[in-house]
């Protein structure tokens, strides 16, 4: 709780995934994937209950001991390739307020995104929780080497512009900043994302990470760079 505030942290974990089979329970430094993002949340002085959505036993069972919130599994129909995240929180938040406990924000956690810093968590919910204009808070890192404006596509067999229409650009330094979200962190106001479905709102605060922050496990190339990173104890835990 910060401020009055009651907070769910939901880390979602489908036991399914094509890019890289069995990626939340992947071994990484000794430890399953999804463990890191729990043992982060963990630490968080403000996150009243972490609750890990799947709809996989194994999923389930290392959650449960790594002492988070496991209690119930998500419906398969909420657990397909093209099934909405926002209706597996909107599942989980209706389930908890059926027993009685009601939030004031929920937070998403990604498993696929466990470079955190230790005070990331704690940092974006007392930007969002302190900030009276804002509704929604998203975490992003800074586009470098593959800059929207710089990003091409093949049309009929040639090369072009992947966005039409813009001025003719070669290197990076030319062009503004772009920022892509990373699962870091998504965190909305509980009424606001029922009604929205959404974190991404006119008033969605950005929650900045370091450029060694800017991965994310889809594939194992992924994997690889994100272990390599983390043998960096001193970035780590700087």
């Amino acid at each position: 709780m910060y401020k009055g505030k009651k907070i769910l942290a939901i880390i979602p974990a489908r036991g399914g995934s094509k890019g890289l089979p069995g990626k939340n329970i992947k071994p990484l430094l000794g430890k399953p994937l999804i463990a890191w993002t729990i043992e982060q949340a963990l630490q968080s002085k403000y996150i009243d209950c972490l609750y890990v959505s799947t709809d996989n036993e194994e999923i389930r069972n290392i959650a449960l001991q790594s002492k988070a919130d496991a209690s119930f599994l998500r419906p398969p129909e909420l657990s397909a390739d093209n099934s909405p995240i926002c209706d597996a929180v909107i599942y989980s938040l209706s389930v908890f307020e059926n027993r009685g406990n009601n939030f004031d924000y929920v937070a998403l956690l990604e498993p696929t995104s466990p470079l955190r810093r230790l005070d990331d968590i704690d940092n974006a919910i007392k930007s969002l929780v302190n900030n009276q204009k804002a509704d929604s808070l998203v975490s992003v890192g800074e586009v470098h080497m593959e800059h929207p404006m710089i990003v091409k596509k093949i049309l009929n067999g040639y090369v072009c512009p992947y966005i039409e229409n813009i001025k003719f650009v070669y290197q990076r330094q030319q062009v503004d900043k772009a920022f892509f979200p990373y699962g870091v962190i998504y965190i909305c106001k509980v009424p606001v994302y029922r009604q929205k479905k959404t974190f991404y709102l006119d008033n969605t605060l950005p929650y900045y990470i370091e450029r060694w922050q800017n991965y994310e496990v889809d594939d194992t190339i992924d994997f690889l760079i994100i272990e390599n990173i983390l043998k960096n104890k001193k970035i780590y835990n700087g």
